[in-house]
């Protein structure tokens, strides 16, 4: 294995990479990203248990959503089945991915049990319980420092993990160490990921513009609420996409000759 020392240039090819090869099987990556959703969101309609599990299957689902973008980028149509790739992969794999799960859903809820501190669990107990956000709620300020806090923390931990997967499941890496490697190439590498997030920060405003235009233009907003989330899901597909691109770049071969 070894780690890349990659241009920030690079973070507009990973955003390029991911979403032409979506459009090569447009039909199976976003169908595939759709089961990922809506596996995630029945398991979070279980009250606490079913949050802290959706958690933990995370990062294997997630290296199920690069699998199939490797097989997309050999020109075969990935199956259903390739999102169980990261437990399926014989028994030391798959007890490697579930600690990575639990060290993740452990992380994670820790992020919560902090944010608690700020405004007593409210912004936790949204997260696990769920409920409607009102109006007050919005408003109470300690509420959106809860959020804040913890947006700020799961930066760290979104870096720890973001390679984390593919290096367990194609590199037969520990949790732990996959962890330390991926912070580490996140970090070395800060300006191929800096580029890589203001760039589909920028294709989603201009994709949300855009929308928002068009029904200005119609006047109708049931055109707004019909396409509005079909376009959420389809480019949310491609960013987890282009994933794939900066593991590769980052711990295998240059993406520079695909762009």
């Amino acid at each position: 294995m070894k780690l890349n020392a990659i241009p920030a240039r690079h973070g507009v090819l990973w955003v390029k990479m991911g979403i032409t090869t979506f459009l090569r099987q447009p039909l199976a990556l976003s169908g595939l990203f759709f089961i990922f959703m809506a596996v995630m969101s029945v398991l979070s309609l279980v009250p606490v248990l079913g949050s802290v599990l959706a958690l933990t299957l995370l990062p294997g689902a997630t290296l199920g959503l690069m699998a199939a973008t490797q097989e997309a980028l050999k020109g075969k149509f990935p199956m259903p089945g390739v999102l169980f790739s990261g437990f399926r992969a014989g028994r030391k794999q798959l007890r490697a991915m579930l600690v990575l799960g639990v060290l993740y859903a452990s992380g994670f809820v820790l992020l919560l049990g902090i944010s608690a501190l700020v405004d007593g669990g409210k912004f936790a107990q949204l997260y696990l319980i769920g409920g409607a956000i009102g109006a007050e709620t919005v408003a109470d300020s300690n509420f959106e420092l809860a959020a804040l806090v913890a947006m700020a923390m799961y930066l760290p931990l979104s870096l720890m993990f973001w390679h984390a997967p593919a290096l367990v499941h194609w590199h037969g890496i520990t949790p732990v160490k996959s962890m330390f490697f991926s912070i580490v190439a996140c970090s070395r590498n800060f300006g191929a990921f800096a580029v890589y997030g203001l760039v589909w920060v920028a294709v989603f405003v201009l994709v949300g513009t855009t929308i928002a235009l068009l029904a200005n233009l119609s006047g109708s907003e049931d055109l707004v609420a019909a396409i509005l989330l079909p376009c959420a899901m389809v480019m949310a597909a491609m960013f987890f996409t282009s994933i794939y691109f900066s593991f590769t770049d980052t711990f295998g071969a240059t993406v520079e000759h695909l762009a």
